[in-house]
């Protein structure tokens, strides 16, 4: 049985881009590591990017407009670093307009039903890394805890961050919470 590899976000723009922070960088070579193990074992690899279309609101005056960030077509949408050399035309890839990616949930809903049809698991397990730890690398491991309730659900401590190390732990903290095993903390 396969495991999965679930690559969040690690995008120009969230790594040193619009909203880069620092040590996100730090990451690069250690996800690429994690893929290469995954190819190296036959593993699938997926990979969500956090996709928009430079179309923002407006506000009135005094709120705040968000920062444009990860607009198809720009530099910062790209897949940043050593992580981009390894994407291939073959692994799938989800373009999500918000944290969670409801397509994610879709394929894994799908492949629960197939295996529970034999008699099995989908995968052996979902390991998540990328950015950022309280947001989307959260949201989207929650997504693979609900369409796969039987599989172990992975979250690689090493290979995630945001901008606020206490947030950073409290994610950590929560997807612990939320029966997901957070390794190399």
């Amino acid at each position: 049985m396969k495991r999965l590899l679930i690559v969040v976000d690690y995008q120009v723009d969230f790594v040193d881009g619009a909203l880069g922070f620092e040590g996100a960088e730090t990451l690069d070579e250690r996800i690429a590591r994690k893929i290469d193990e995954y190819r190296d074992a036959g593993d699938s690899i997926y990979f969500t990017y956090d996709t928009h279309h430079g179309n923002y609101l407006e506000t009135q005056e005094g709120q705040k407009l968000p920062i444009p960030h990860c607009i198809e077509g720009t530099e910062g949408y790209e897949l940043y670093g050593q992580v981009a050399q390894r994407l291939l035309e073959s692994d799938s890839v989800f373009r999500k307009p918000t944290f969670g990616s409801s397509a994610l949930f879709e394929r894994l809903i799908e492949r629960q039903g197939v295996a529970v049809s034999v008699g099995s698991l989908p995968y052996e397990s979902i390991e998540l890394v990328g950015l950022v730890s309280n947001m989307c690398v959260l949201s989207n491991a929650v997504i693979a805890r609900t369409a796969c309730p039987d599989v172990p659900i992975i979250v690689d401590a090493s290979c995630t961050l945001c901008p606020d190390p206490d947030m950073h732990e409290k994610a950590l903290d929560i997807m612990e919470g939320l029966q997901i095993n957070v390794i190399n903390r």
